[in-house]
Formats: C-alpha cells, sequence, structure tokens
C-alpha cells in the first residue's frame, strides 16, 4: 500500500470518555489529538494509524486494512499497545506521562497529560539563531535525567530530535512520541519504510545493528549540534559513505566552551563503542563547569577527550 495521509476524526466527536477537539500533529504512524475529559480536563490523545498499512477516508471512522497487511497493522498495534502500558508505570517531570490506553475503531489510542507549551524545535525556528550554552546545558540536562529513567526501566526512546522535546512555559522539556513501537514494527515488516529521522537517527537504525542506550546518545548528540547549527546533521548513513559533519569543536571553536563542543563529537560517533555507553557518562561530562576564559586562554595542549575524539573520528574515515 503506497503511503499516504489519513483523514483524522472529526471535532466534537466522542471517544471513550473523551471529546476530541483538534488535530495535533499528524505523522506516518500516528495522529495526536487534544481532547477534553468530561470534568473538562484537556488530554493529548495519540491514535495508533501507520499510513502504510491503513487508510481512512474523509469522514470514515473505522480505517480500511487490506486483508494482506492486517498482520502487521495487527502486530504493530500489540507494539504501540506494550510501549502505552510500559510508559504508563513512568512517573518523571521529564518524561509524558502516560494516563490511560484503549481500543476503540479498530486500533488503539494512548491518553496523555497536555500541557501548554512548543517543541524545541520550533522554538529554534522562532529564535532563527544559535542557542546559548547555558540554554543548552540547562534544557539538555533535564532531558538526560528523563532519559535516564526511561533507560532505567529498559525503555528505549528511538526517535530523540528537538521535534520530540517539548517545552514546557516554564521553559522545562518534557520527552514526547516515543518510537520504539514504530522501530520494533519496521524491524519485523519488511514491506515497511524506516520510521526514523535522518540527520538524528544512529547509524544502528541504517544498518538494522542492536539498539541500546548507546542510540538515543547519538540523537541527543545530533539534537544538540541542531540547536546550534539550525539544521540537522548530514544523515548517518550518508556520513558513513563520507563524512561531511564539521566537528563541533572546529565549527564552533571560541563561541562555546570546549568541554561542551567534546560532548557534542563524542555522542556523534558513528561507532557506538566510541560513544557514551550510559546516560550517566553523557550527563557527568554535560555537567562539568567548563574552565572561565582565562584560564582556558592560557590551556595549550587539548583535553584529553578532545584528542581522543580527533583520533577515533580518524579512524572512523580511514
Amino acid at each position: 500500500m503506497a503511503q499516504q495521509a489519513n483523514h483524522a476524526l472529526p471535532e466534537g466527536y466522542q471517544i471513550d470518555h473523551y471529546r476530541i477537539e483538534r488535530q495535533l500533529s499528524l505523522g506516518g504512524f500516528s495522529i495526536v489529538y487534544l481532547a477534553t475529559e468530561r470534568d473538562g480536563r484537556r488530554v493529548a490523545i495519540k491514535e495508533y494509524l501507520p499510513n502504510s498499512l491503513a487508510l481512512r477516508g474523509e469522514g470514515e471512522i473505522t480505517p480500511s486494512i487490506s486483508q494482506e497487511h492486517l498482520g502487521a497493522f495487527r502486530y504493530g498495534m500489540k507494539c504501540f499497545f506494550e510501549e502505552g502500558r510500559a510508559l504508563a508505570k513512568l512517573s518523571h517531570p521529564n518524561v509524558v506521562r502516560v494516563l490511560n490506553f484503549f481500543r476503540a475503531n479498530e486500533t488503539v489510542y494512548m491518553v496523555m497529560e497536555y500541557e501548554e507549551g512548543s517543541t524545541l524545535q520550533e522554538y529554534i525556528q522562532r529564535r532563527q539563531k544559535p542557542v546559548s550554552e547555558n540554554f543548552l546545558r540547562n534544557v539538555f540536562t533535564r532531558v538526560l535525567n528523563g532519559l535516564r529513567e526511561v533507560h532505567t526501566h529498559k525503555l528505549l526512546h528511538l526517535d530523540l530530535k528537538p521535534s520530540n522535546i517539548y517545552l514546557r512555559g516554564d521553559g522545562t522539556p518534557l520527552l514526547i512520541d516515543f518510537g520504539a513501537a514504530r522501530q520494533t514494527l519496521a524491524l519485523d515488516t519488511p514491506m515497511l519504510k524506516p520510521m526514523y529521522t535522518p540527520g538524528f537517527a544512529s547509524p544502528e537504525h541504517y544498518l538494522r545493528q542492536e539498539l541500546g542506550p548507546w542510540s538515543d546518545i547519538y540523537s541527543i548528540g545530533a539534537s544538540m549540534y541542531a540547536c546550534i547549527a539550525l539544521a540537522a546533521p548530514q544523515a548517518a548513513d550518508l556520513r558513513q559513505e563520507k563524512d561531511q559533519v564539521v566537528p563541533a569543536m572546529v565549527r564552533w571553536e571560541g563561541k562555546y566552551s570546549d568541554q561542551l563542543l567534546e560532548t557534542i563529537d563524542w555522542c556523534l560517533c558513528l561507532n557506538h563503542l566510541y560513544r557514551p555507553q550510559s546516560v550517566f557518562a553523557l550527563q557527568k561530562a554535560l555537567t562539568e563547569t567548563p574552565p572561565p576564559p582565562e584560564a582556558k586562554a592560557e590551556e595549550a595542549p587539548r583535553s584529553w577527550l578532545g584528542s581522543l575524539i580527533g583520533k577515533l573520528r580518524k579512524q572512523e574515515t580511514t
């Protein structure tokens, strides 16, 4: 089935004990709605509806699924449901809170807390200039707090990028739109096109190698890079053919601390064995206080981490 855009449920539609207010986002795997509970509380509802496997036309409620794709659709629905159930066990201020999940209209829905704010991607686009080092450290330290909790529960995000980091009104970040379910479906269903984002997806995504915390860490590095460059770095598969990503330590030397730039480059190593192997290791690097400007000016030799990353990048390209 060719990929096509599915139509959202109509405004005012009642599903379970929620009223659909409007569509928030539409992707190749799901549709997210703003909805209201009977008590007036607003929530976000994510509907499982991969457009490679199911079609819902205008004015329709139940999607059409061909017999050929029914097995894959049901398998993906099971993955989506299990991911929702696992996320519902998490309670962390930097991870979206899952409140409920239910079946209806031949598919599955995940109900999440809704908060006012915008995505980090929207913030970058509005700003139209690189973010400050303090902003990067403050936001991503909290993002890593949430990601560490996710990994502690033996879960992975697998679709980390600025558009999946939500900034509340007070500026604190929230991890949203986990991609583990759609990644599992794509790996086990050859007919489907990849469901990851070029520039932010790790090399392991493309090579169909084992995914782990190190895969999310690559995406963290790519997201930090994008916050400064205002664009995603080169896609990992293209980097493996001919790496054209200018190291952060070279591109922004003197504009950000060496320690921060080295940390970004560390995350973006193509070989996952050369990256931080845990969120804890990355947190330790990101929360280190950079040296004062006068000390930095006097420091002639490159730091041990910078030297190591430089050697590793040379090995990767030879």
